[in-house]
């Protein structure tokens, strides 16, 4: 397989576009830097066709979708946070979370 062909959600991430992000902002530690970076990066977009929220969740949600099977848990769990910290700096609703097999009660024996 050609090299560009396998790298293309690199190049995405890298050449959106709709937004200009900051290098390297996907390996910062700190969700409410990274949250703050890619909101920044969106309102000052003139080249999205979203809102400035929809552009910015979007480009954070197709990050974690591409590189999401390759990244260890804690980066994962950084990004979501990140997800839950946009939402906060634009002022939406937190996101409803999934119940996971950790999170659910345990079934009642009969």
């Amino acid at each position: 397989m050609a090299k560009a062909a396998r790298r293309w959600s690199q190049r995405v991430t890298r050449e959106s576009d709709a937004l200009d992000l900051s290098k390297g902002v996907f390996t910062w530690r700190d969700p409410k830097r990274i949250a703050a970076s890619l909101k920044r990066s969106a309102q000052r977009s003139r080249r999205r066709k979203a809102d400035a929220f929809r552009s910015a969740l979007s480009m954070l949600t197709f990050y974690l979708n591409r590189a999401g099977k390759n990244l260890p848990a804690g980066r994962r769990k950084t990004l979501m946070r990140a997800k839950d910290e946009l939402r906060r700096q634009f002022g939406r609703a937190p996101a409803a979370r999934k119940q996971t097999r950790s999170t659910r009660r345990p079934a009642r024996s009969r």
